[in-house]
């Protein structure tokens, strides 16, 4: 399995722009391509995009984690560009007005074969776990349910090993302690104490990051 960071914060590949959102592509053998949430702005997530060789028709569904607007900002946008694509919402989000098939998550299911959402927790935001060789990777758009109740739920599914995307004020660090791999990304506000407790299974976040999980 790929994640590509297409728009964060950061910018780790030249020639991409950086803002304050998030959005990435998630594929792998026999499994749709997945964009991850938007970002914040539609001409930058495309710009990203664009750069990075990602046709907005190569995708097959989007998966918006929660409402605010530097995680769904891009979604007009990139509607314009493929709109047949397959959206999956947290039940407290509006319905994307451009989509044609919307499809509200409230508990956690299995979208198609190793690949989850956490279901809609807190009555917020939803994650999404994909199945490895390894165990589960966890993609997360901000964490506002916390990082603690996002594994939970998401080790229903199976064994952890990675976890992506923005943390926010996450600061319960042995919650990782026993994940291979964490690429703390966007509004994560404690990246430094992590990547010292954890230097051995940090990975830097950017837009053009590409983390590659066996």
């Amino acid at each position: 399995m790929r994640i590509s960071i297409i728009y964060d914060n950061e910018v780790y590949k030249k020639g991409l722009k950086s803002d304050w959102g998030f959005s990435c592509l998630i594929e792998g053998e026999d499994m749709p391509r997945i964009l991850f949430d938007t970002g914040a702005n539609g001409s930058l997530l495309l710009h990203n995009m664009e750069r990075l060789n990602i046709g907005p028709l190569s995708i097959d569904m989007v998966f918006i984690s929660h409402a605010h607007w530097d995680h769904t900002g891009g979604l007009s946008s990139f509607l314009n560009k493929n709109k047949g694509v397959k959206i999956y919402i947290p039940n407290s989000c509006p319905k994307p007005k451009d989509g044609k098939e919307v499809i509200r998550v409230m508990e956690p299911f299995e979208i198609c074969s190793g690949v989850f959402s956490t279901g809609e927790l807190k009555g917020f935001e939803q994650s999404l776990a994909v199945k490895t060789e390894n165990g589960l990777t966890v993609i997360v758009g901000c964490s506002h349910p916390g990082v603690e109740d996002i594994l939970r739920s998401s080790s229903q599914f199976g064994s952890l090993y990675a976890l992506a995307g923005g943390l926010h004020g996450f600061s319960q660090f042995d919650k990782i302690k026993d994940l291979e791999l964490v690429c703390p990304c966007h509004c994560t506000q404690f990246k430094s104490v992590i990547r010292s407790l954890y230097p051995e299974k940090y990975i830097d976040c950017g837009a053009g990051k590409i983390i590659n999980i066996a």
